[in-house]
């Protein structure tokens, strides 16, 4: 098979501070004509500085190479001039990048970014190349926006600006498409419909991918090979069946395990902890000089659970389908009609004072924990607050030795980090800091936001991990709401699938993944199959 780019000891490093620091050591892989290949990794692994090697797209000259070759048509791409290698740029070799929004410029119209790919790199008129700008925007599933090409980027969804960013890439038929994240910022289904597009492009125009995820399941849908990379280094490169089906190198074994796990069922007691009856919550939509309601917006519509003590609720669904608002509606932070019951109390009756010391018991953790912990506090002011709050009657001994107690059950060490703040640590330990502070209240139930959405696979394991532990030692109840699947598999004992405010289907987690009833449920399944 014929190699379109070889990439041979590559190494890249960075200067400061008269200090040089190698994040990539000394790698090699090829990628061959018309096929995908993955660069699967956590971050701070390597893959995305390999990947912007191959266009000197880093800040050179703090970026340095000290070693490796990457050739292109004969030709080393590390040893090429800016004249020269921009004549590549966006012609031979594109680029889609994670989050679209930053990609593309909110002050120009699609027509005029996507011309100007056009009309750099071939002699054409700008009608010539709005024409063909419209081609495109209908080869990859943008009809309707064809015939509004002066639409701004922030018109338009998420996902409608990846695939305006796929038909940049695609504009002058590259030999390889560089694609890094790209559906990392998407829902599980537009998820789906990009990577199908990013698929049948690759076959019709029989361009090369390297594809970068630190996602195995999001790869499993697109590579031909992959190399899996660590500290800078590839430790496994196969085949994409080797990978999954005999994987070699034990972090890889670790990455895969993680896909297919799943946590082990139980048997549930019989008092519940919280019954939800006909919830709506509607916001209004108003209309006119004297802002009249002419509709609502049904956020939530007459939705009916049940939690039970030390079960987890999975709550799923894509962005727009309720759950946040279902969230905030069962901790009274918004208004809502029905009947919310926490621990045998009516929450939609119950007066401000006695909500103020249920609330104790009901905690929540956000999906962002650096945005949900202040950096101006320290990390035993953050998670003493509660115990400021609800046992102000505690001595500072006695709150110390729980504050000691709390850090430990998690995993951090207090005598270390209690006097540092927030920037100093790891996405994981910051989670780690927020699982502490809702659990210093000994709270009965934990409503979990998306916690691991923004945090490594390996790390998402040990914080799952946690979480499963401390259900079990502290008969926790959870209700734990996510977009991906693969999550909620690990975590909960029965699910609720959300649409459009809606539930869709609903039972034990088993059956919600064996024998899925609701096309949409099916739909999200892909995501994990």
């Amino acid at each position: 098979m014929e190699n379109l780019i070889s990439v041979k000891n590559l190494s890249v490093g960075f200067r400061s501070q008269h200090k040089k620091t190698n994040v990539v050591h000394s790698i090699s892989f090829d990628i061959p004509k018309g096929k995908t290949i993955a660069l699967v990794g956590e971050s701070g692994s390597g893959k995305t500085v390999t990947a912007l090697s191959i266009l000197k797209l880093l800040p050179y000259p703090t970026a340095f190479h000290s070693s490796g070759e990457i050739i292109y048509n004969k030709q080393n791409l590390l040893n090429m001039s800016d004249k020269n290698i921009q004549k590549i740029r966006g012609k031979n070799i594109t680029t889609i990048f994670q989050e679209p929004m930053s990609s593309l410029n909110p002050l120009h119209t699609i027509e005029k970014q996507i011309n100007e790919m056009l009309i750099t790199h071939s002699k054409i008129s700008y009608a010539d190349a709005t024409k063909k700008t419209k081609e495109l925007l209908i080869n990859v599933g943008l009809e309707s926006i064809s015939k509004r090409i002066k639409s701004y980027s922030y018109e338009l969804s998420g996902g409608q600006r990846q695939r305006v960013m796929i038909a940049m890439g695609i504009a002058n038929d590259p030999d390889l498409l560089i694609a890094d994240e790209p559906t990392t910022a998407l829902d599980v289904t537009v998820q789906l419909q990009i990577l199908k597009l990013i698929k049948n492009l690759q076959k019709k125009l029989n361009m090369a991918i390297l594809f970068i995820s630190h996602d195995l399941t999001v790869v499993k849908h697109l590579a031909d090979h992959i190399c899996i990379m660590k500290d800078g280094i590839i430790v496994e490169n196969n085949t994409k069946e080797n990978i999954f089906f005999n994987p070699q190198h034990e972090y890889t074994k670790k990455l895969v395990n993680f896909q297919n796990k799943k946590k082990n069922s139980k048997t549930l007691g019989s008092k519940k902890i919280l019954e939800v009856n006909k919830l709506k919550v509607w916001y209004p939509i108003k209309k006119g000089i004297l802002r009249r309601i002419v509709g609502h917006v049904k956020a939530v519509d007459s939705i009916n659970l049940t939690l039970f003590k030390n079960q987890t609720l999975g709550i799923v669904g894509e962005s727009g389908s309720g759950k946040t608002s279902l969230v905030l509606a069962l901790l009274k932070l918004i208004s809502f009609k029905g009947d919310v019951i926490f621990n045998e109390k009516h929450i939609s009756t119950i007066s401000n004072n006695k909500l103020h010391n249920l609330r104790k018991d009901m905690q929540i953790i956000f999906q962002d924990p650096f945005s949900s912990l202040s950096p101006r506090m320290t990390i035993e002011e953050i998670i003493s607050e509660g115990l400021n709050i609800h046992e102000k009657h505690l001595t500072l001994p006695d709150k110390k030795n729980k504050i000691k107690r709390i850090m430990n059950e998690v995993g951090l060490d207090f005598e270390t980090i209690y006097n540092r703040f927030p920037h100093e640590f790891s996405g994981g330990q910051r989670q780690r800091i927020a699982i502490a502070r809702a659990l210093i209240l000994n709270p009965k139930l934990l409503i979990l936001d998306e916690p691991t959405s923004s945090l490594d696979v390996t790390i998402q394991s040990q914080i799952l991990d946690l979480l499963n532990s401390l259900q079990k030692k502290y008969q926790l109840s959870y209700i734990f709401i996510s977009h991906d699947m693969k999550i909620i598999n690990s975590v909960a004992d029965y699910v609720i699938v959300l649409k459009e405010g809606k539930i869709v289907e609903e039972g034990n987690t088993n059956s919600i993944f064996e024998k899925p009833r609701n096309n949409y449920t099916k739909e999200l399944l892909q995501s994990v199959i």
